[in-house]
């Protein structure tokens, strides 16, 4: 979170992070190559730029499956919350072995020839009416260009300026590149390997993928299903004080609507919506740090009874009113504009003695 662009928002713990992936990497593209080219000795010898291309294309797309995981994971356990906090960072590094794999192919096999390299590697050799002979080394170009794009633009600074809301939905082309990565895999490589292993691990992949989606999916849409009915105009009993921990979020599922974040803290209750205006990220399953709740994606901050950011940030999310029956939280489930200033409900100290949060 910062009010000016910066290239790299580096901390001690994205330094660490980054220095682990680059670790794994060079180890992975060594290892590849080391044990590559003592399997594949005279006379089945396989030159170094083929072993090089093959370590980048490979460790490409176990990157990108462990990307497209990291959502859904989050969702279902919070020991995924440190890989979704540094995403951009992997998914910047994916895309740079993915560029360095087809730069690679088009200077090995395009480069040498009258053509102009990329026309000579993309067009030309194959038919779109064959699965044998389709041009797969275009489907891995238009892939390439998908990444390049949400590469270019993962900086805040186009977060920022695109809009939240555009900005997500243009980075929702990750599932349509990844399709055509699928398809780059399923019609190039794998049309001549005779092993059945490749192909198997390949559809492991997808089939993890889109099971991991769909059972995060059923999660929410079951707690959401679960909530309780709101009408306009009608306090909902949504929680009791106990059910609340100090400086720790409770989320409210409301059929029909958005979901509310609930903080206690301070001898104080107050609800906003539970999602960050930065990323969408789950404020409820964050925690009031120095007096503001942080979204535990990125660390966006925010004054919990004005949904305001602090100065000189200018982000806002929504407030919701609420009052105090008995040990009874009832909530008014109309939002307030974004940044509305709400009172929050004052626990009296007979009740704060009595609850017991953790």
């Amino acid at each position: 979170m910062t009010v000016t662009y910066r290239w790299v928002q580096w901390n001690r713990h994205k330094r660490r992070y980054d220095a682990v992936l680059a670790a794994i990497v060079a180890g992975y593209l060594v290892t590849f190559i080391g044990v590559g080219t003592m399997t594949h000795a005279p006379p089945r010898e396989v030159g170094l730029p083929v072993l090089a291309m093959r370590a980048l294309a490979t460790l490409a797309i176990v990157l990108l499956h462990v990307i497209l995981l990291i959502g859904p994971l989050a969702r279902m356990t919070p020991l995924a919350a440190p890989l979704l906090y540094n995403r951009r960072h992997l998914g910047v590094t994916f895309f740079l072995i993915a560029l360095m794999h087809g730069v690679l192919a088009v200077g090995y096999y395009g480069a040498f020839g009258v053509r102009e390299p990329v026309s000579a590697t993309v067009g030309g050799h194959g038919s779109f009416g064959s699965i044998s002979g389709f041009p797969f080394e275009l489907l891995g170009l238009l892939a390439l260009l998908v990444f390049f794009v949400m590469a270019a633009t993962s900086h805040d600074f186009w977060l920022s300026n695109l809009t939240p809301r555009v900005w997500k939905a243009m980075h929702m082309l990750v599932y349509v590149a990844y399709g055509l990565v699928v398809l780059h895999v399923a019609l190039g490589a794998l049309q001549s390997e005779r092993s059945p292993a490749y192909a198997v691990a390949l559809l492991l992949g997808v089939a993890l993928v889109a099971g991991a989606h769909l059972v995060a999916g059923m999660r929410e849409w079951r707690r959401d299903a679960a909530g309780a009915r709101a009408a306009d105009g009608r306090w909902v009993d949504v929680c009791s004080i106990d059910d609340l921990q100090e400086r720790a979020g409770h989320v409210i599922c409301l059929r029909g609507r958005e979901r509310v974040a609930i903080f206690r803290y301070d001898g104080r209750v107050s609800a906003v919506s539970n999602v960050c205006a930065h990323q969408g990220g789950p404020l409820g399953e964050g925690r009031i740090v120095d007096g503001c709740i942080t979204c535990p994606w990125h660390g966006y901050q925010y004054v919990p009874d004005t949904g305001q950011s602090p100065p000189p940030f200018t982000e806002k999310i929504a407030t919701y009113e609420l009052r105090l029956e008995g040990r009874r939280i009832l909530l008014n489930p109309v939002p307030r504009q974004p940044g509305t200033a709400v009172d929050p409900v004052r626990i009296p100290t007979r009740q704060r003695d009595e609850a017991s949060p953790s």
